[in-house]
């Protein structure tokens, strides 16, 4: 019989309490000492470390275009000028392959051909800094052609995307808005693309 007062549980406890405050005083570093950090309800040791060691991933994790990547990757990123249109979504299919295995996800791509969806990823997603998330399983990095949220984002996502109780609420936040007339979307691709929580 051990004559220790503590169980292995607690010394568990103990020490996954001390990454913690290693992990909270590493992430305030990197924030400059400006890191806010709480939380109005206790969570479990285990879903606390497991938390800040994503965060942490991410915080460190390299940054760098997707187009970089893919390059060194050994995909070619022709223009899409140079490739006939059965050619563009061949090419498509790879670069959306491609980025998930780097755990980069395409969302609300429906309203775009597959020509409009190469050009938007090769001279704007592609071209954007980000973090590195191939080596996060957990992590993740999901962007779409109307994520910038600007004016014309909003009119796309409200005339396709957004459900009936999505365009009443917008009307009463923004009364003097014109909401576009709803349309079907076009194109039935985004429920096949690769996801986060399958891939």
């Amino acid at each position: 019989m051990s004559d220790s007062p503590f169980s292995p549980e607690d010394t568990s406890d103990v020490d996954r309490e001390i990454r913690i405050e290693k992990m909270k005083q590493e992430l305030n570093e990197i924030a400059g000492g400006k890191m806010i950090y709480g939380s109005h309800t206790p969570i479990p040791l285990e879903m606390e470390e497991a938390f800040l060691e994503q965060v942490l991933a991410f915080e460190k994790a390299e940054i760098d275009t997707n187009f970089n990547r893919l390059v060194r990757r050994g995909l070619s990123l022709p223009p899409s000028a140079e490739l006939d249109d059965t050619s563009v979504s061949i090419k498509l299919v790879e670069v959306i392959s491609a980025l998930a295995e780097m755990r980069c996800f395409l969302e609300e791509t429906d309203h775009l051909n597959d020509r409009q969806l190469y050009e938007w990823l090769w001279s704007v997603a592609l071209r954007d800094e980000s973090p590195d998330t191939a080596g996060m399983p957990e992590g993740a990095w999901h962007t779409s052609p109307i994520g910038a949220a600007s004016e014309e984002d909003m009119v796309i996502w409200l005339r396709y995307y957004a459900d009936p109780e999505d365009r009443q609420r917008w009307h009463r936040e923004f009364p003097n808005d014109s909401i576009p007339e709803h349309e079907p979307l076009p194109f039935d691709r985004d429920r096949f693309l690769p996801k986060a929580d399958r891939y």
